[in-house]
């Protein structure tokens, strides 16, 4: 019986596994990070933070569609895991630093706080493939999503601030929580009917900045 349209060999197109549904949901989240990305550039920082945070959203769905997906091969959960992680790194490694960096101006004082940040990305995503859980419910560290969840919020006492204040803010806040995301607490893997809190809080979020983005305009 033919089973290469059920399980791939090693020779595998690549499209057959970014066909994937859950990998399609981890792309669309690449897609937000590189939104925000260029917005940030851009210094729209609104937009920048409404990409940022849906890339959240759709990184804590690509796991819910593929644990809810039933016959996917081993192939396909090592390659979803694999494009996972690289897409990690860029939605909430490279994305963030290069936000740091354009609110900082592109100032040169700004460029070692960058690289902490997409460092220790490197370095907990390497650790986390490796070691993964704790336990099924737990996390060794803060989860680097986490820090756009927490970020995402504290930006929205910006107006409050001078730039160079906030921006030394900001600094702090980034340093603080890389310094989480590295450290031996154990934090808990939020999963379940959080998914559905994310939800309210990823759509609250962005109707929030899409009215400052009115006010501004």
């Amino acid at each position: 019986m033919n089973t290469s349209k059920s399980k791939p060999s090693h020779q595998a197109g690549m499209l057959w596994f970014a066909k994937d549904l859950p990998n399609i949901c981890s792309l669309a989240g690449l897609f937000c990070a590189l939104l925000g990305i260029y917005f940030a550039v851009l210094k729209n920082f609104p937009v920048a933070i409404i990409a940022l945070i849906w890339a959240v959203l759709f990184d804590w769905g690509d796991g819910i569609i593929a644990r809810k997906m039933k016959g996917r091969t081993d192939e396909q959960k090592n390659f979803g895991a694999q494009l996972d992680s690289l897409i990690d790194m860029v939605s909430f490694g490279i994305c963030p630093a290069i936000f740091l960096l354009s609110y900082g101006g592109f100032s040169t004082w700004f460029l070692p706080g960058a690289f902490v940040i997409v460092a220790t990305s490197a370095v907990r995503l390497s650790y986390f493939n490796i070691f993964g859980l704790v336990d099924s419910t737990t996390y060794k560290g803060l989860a680097l999503d986490n820090n756009v969840i927490i970020f995402a919020f504290v930006f929205l006492f910006e107006p409050l601030f001078s730039t160079a204040t906030f921006s030394i803010l900001l600094y702090i806040i980034f340093m603080t929580m890389a310094g989480f995301n590295l450290s031996p607490l154990r934090t808990p893997k939020f999963a379940g009917k959080w998914f559905y809190a994310l939800i309210f809080y990823t759509v609250a979020l962005t109707i929030i900045y899409c009215w400052i983005l009115s006010t501004i305009v």
